[in-house]
């Protein structure tokens, strides 16, 4: 297309977007919340549902609370809660306090609501410290509010949840049992937007089926459960698998457990619809069809045994069949639950084309898909694609694809805001209805890390701009169960219209958290909002700590030559088009580990924490917290170590070598027994669950594959795990180290392929290993970080 016919094109679209918008925005998304509303569960139901939440927070308060739904008249027409004291007729056991909501969502948040900030309450991932309710009086003495009570409404109608790979970074050997916990918090932190992806598998088994694809090419055609995520993007096929029809059944029967909870909380959840994602059989049974085989993305030596997948084409008209039937088929097991559906075509994955009339089409036709399969559904796509591709998204190809739908009829999430906001440049998304997320974590890697001040005021900024299309917040972190103080500072911008003081905050944070203030702990909290908490640099990616993401280099002298090949290998695995994006230069060509604070004053706050103690004896967040920092600080230690221990190697000094390689060797093995003295940083857990969602020898088999024999994939995502350290990283150290004092001993070049082959062959040993690691931490948590404090920094 000419730059004249291009710059028409653009011109019409956005003149009769903004004249549509100007009239129906309003009337578009009030006709969607009030057909969202009808699907809900019946008013009596959402009030079980809250009543069961309750029961399983807070068993011995189960009478004191009164649950009521309300309509959104009472609320001004918004969603909200309402607190208010229960006046009783006469003494003895009863109700104590009346929360209302709009539905259960806004009801269990009322009642997290007033257990935070009337009772001193905490609630948690278990797996961060869990719940603190210690400071909850007994029933019969629960505070009062004021005499008026207390109304909180949504500023923005919708708090979303989750990312596509969450469910393979935390969610993949979920039972119910744990889902349960999930969706309990979630209620409590008034998420009622929420992904649900599990159990498409045998969705889109029964779909393939039916156009004749085979069972031997679903398992070439479906990941692994630790991979599925990838797969269904498309970036890779059949790694891990081949999936067996017990996990497919399992998965499908505990989604239909997920949204049967979600619907009776008053949710609205977000079903998978079809991408273009197709099996290799397909080209063959339909060969007129247009079908693009794909580039490899990272796979292993680009083997077209698990790279290169199949795209088939929005334009043609097999995409829009296979997509209507997928619709289908979910609203045929779980019933008209949703209007709300993902689709992320173009997520890493460019049309071949620029031309804006194109990209228009394609993106009409993913939508006829959809709507094919449910005349009122709604596109909900991530807007990672207008970050990660920003040479290719300019704004005539963003315009095109934002308005190739009606209005109201697509949902933008602008992904990650907190650090790289796409609605600032892009005039509201051009018009189109967003939600301002917090993507914060990549890979499911544990660092402590936030930007804390961007979240307490990005929502409210992008709320209150000038001809702001903002419907929400999310939270689409890549894995959960970290850092949380900034899920819980998160949740509430769902409800707060203004901008909380962040610091202040955090001293009713603490409060809250370990049951009590404590002075040195809030002092502590003080050090880490304005380090730890307070990386304003734009790094996208965060743990690159030397013990988890070893770097794969040859550190020789006058290496640029080695170096540039180890940052072309970092550029393909972060550059537009894959996962990971380097936004800095590196200031030499050493490695560089992520750092955006003075350590000297994360150690002070250490000091501080270890310090109060004695003061927080029992407390399970306090020992959490303690055993992250001390993690956290070592690890940066370990950096300078590595990096002591290179320049060593460069001035040919095998004695400091070995002595520096030694040290870093042993803060490895320290940070293990550390990370053994507490339950959440244990990698038997996370292998024990994936065991027992096992019938059989096979599923057990899937269970037991983690990883992967190409090693530059290990830098994508890291553990800091007791267990994993001791076992695994430790010894890749260790052959690294002995690797570079051999070659200074024998006086010849250091042989990076030599050590790559034997520490490919250890890491298939070590996967294909049947070991039982614990699963119950051992060790006085506080005790061992005081004595590590001593011997690196006393």
């Amino acid at each position: 297309m000419s730059t004249l016919k291009t710059l028409i094109f653009t011109t019409t679209l956005l003149i009769l977007t903004l004249s549509s918008a100007a009239l129906s925005r309003p009337e578009a998304i009030d006709s969607l919340l009030k057909r969202l509303d009808s699907k809900r569960a019946s008013s009596s139901d959402q009030e079980s549902a809250a009543k069961a939440v309750l029961k399983r927070l807070l068993p011995s308060h189960i009478h004191s609370f009164l649950f009521k739904i309300v309509s959104k008249d009472v609320c001004g027409g918004h969603s909200c809660f309402l607190i208010n004291n229960y006046y009783k007729e006469s003494s003895g056991n009863g109700p104590e306090i009346s929360i209302k909501g709009t539905t259960a969502v806004e009801i269990a948040s009322g009642l997290h609501w007033y257990l935070k900030y009337w009772c001193g309450a905490h609630v948690s991932w278990d797996k961060t410290g869990g719940v603190q309710i210690a400071s909850i009086p007994k029933p019969g003495s629960l505070p009062h509010v004021k005499d008026k009570g207390v109304m909180i409404q949504r500023p923005v109608p919708w708090n979303y949840y989750q990312n596509v790979v969450t469910s393979s970074y935390s969610y993949v050997w979920w039972n119910w049992e744990r889902w349960e916990k999930e969706l309990d918090w979630m209620a409590l932190q008034g998420i009622n937007l929420p992904l649900a992806f599990t159990g498409q598998e045998a969705i889109w088994q029964k779909v393939f089926m039916n156009l004749n694809i085979t069972t031997e090419d679903l398992n070439d055609f479906f990941g692994g459960p630790a991979f599925l995520a990838w797969a269904r993007m498309g970036n890779l096929h059949g790694w891990g698998g081949p999936l067996s029809q017990n996990w497919l059944d399992q998965q499908l029967c505990l989604q239909k457990q997920i949204l049967s909870r979600m619907l009776e909380l008053g949710m609205t959840p977000v079903l998978p619809s079809f991408s273009g994602n197709v099996p290799a059989a397909l080209k063959k049974i339909f060969p007129s069809a247009n079908i693009t085989r794909l580039g490899d993305w990272n796979t292993v030596d680009k083997n077209p045994r698990w790279c290169c997948t199949y795209l088939l084409n929005p334009s043609d008209p097999l995409f829009v069949e296979i997509g209507e039937a997928f619709i289908r088929q979910q609203v045929k097991e779980y019933g008209d639950v949703t209007d709300v559906y993902n689709c992320d075509t173009f997520n890493e994955n460019s049309p071949p084309t620029s031309d804006p009339a194109y990209i228009s089409s394609l993106g009409a036709a993913v939508y006829k898909a959809m709507s094919r399969g449910d005349k009122d559904a709604v596109w909900l796509m991530q807007g990672w694609l207008f970050y990660s591709d920003s040479s290719f998204w300019k704004p005539p190809q963003m315009q095109a694809l934002l308005h190739s739908v009606p209005f109201g009829k697509m949902i933008v999430l602008d992904l990650f805001a907190e650090a790289k906001p796409i609605w600032k440049n892009s005039s509201q998304f051009y018009g189109t209805p967003y939600v301002w997320c917090l993507l914060h974590n990549f890979g499911g890697n544990i660092e402590m890390y936030g930007i804390l001040d961007a979240i307490s005021s990005g929502p409210v900024d992008a709320r209150i701009s000038e001809n702001s299309t903002m419907v929400g917040v999310g939270m689409c972190m890549e894995g959960i169960e970290h850092n949380p103080v900034v899920y819980e500072l998160m949740s509430e911008m769902a409800f707060r219209s203004g901008k909380p003081q962040v610091l202040e905050w955090l001293k009713t944070y603490s409060r809250r958290r370990y049951g009590k203030a404590v002075r040195q702990v809030v002092a502590a909290w003080d050090i880490l909002y304005h380090t730890v908490y307070n990386c304003t640099d734009g790094i996208a990616d965060h743990n690159t700590d030397f013990i988890v993401k070893f770097p794969d280099w040859d550190p020789s002298l006058n290496s640029g030559s080695n170096i540039s090949q180890q940052d072309n290998m970092q550029i393909l695995l972060t550059s537009s088009g894959t996962r990971r994006f380097l936004l800095q230069e590196k200031s030499s060509d050493f490695p560089e580990a992520h750092l955006w604070y003075s350590t000297q004053e994360v150690i002070q706050a250490l000091w501080l924490f270890l310090d109060a103690g004695n003061d927080l004896p029992g407390s399970l967040s306090y020992r959490y917290d303690l055993v992250d920092l001390t993690r956290q600080v070592l690890s940066k230690l370990a950096n300078q170590v590595y990096r002591d221990a290179m320049i060593a190697f460069r001035r040919k000094d095998a004695r400091a070598l070995h002595l520096h390689g030694q040290k870093f060797l042993q803060i490895i093995k320290d940070i293990d027994v550390l990370l053994a003295s507490d339950d959440n940083f244990l990698l038997g857990t996370w292998l024990e669950s994936a065991k027992k969602l096992a019938v059989d020898p096979n599923d057990m088999k899937l269970a037991s594959e983690l990883g992967t024999d190409s090693l530059p994939l290990f830098l994508l995502a890291n553990k800091f795990w007791s267990g994993l350290l001791e076992d695994y990283y430790l010894p890749r150290a260790s052959t690294y180290f002995g690797h570079l004092i051999k070659s200074l001993e024998e006086n010849r070049n250091f042989e990076l392929t030599e050590w790559r082959k034997e520490w490919i062959a250890f890491s298939n040993k070590w996967q294909a290993d049947t070991k039982i690691y614990p699963v119950k931490a051992k060790g006085d948590s506080l005790a061992i970080a005081k004595a590590l404090y001593r011997k690196y920094f006393g």
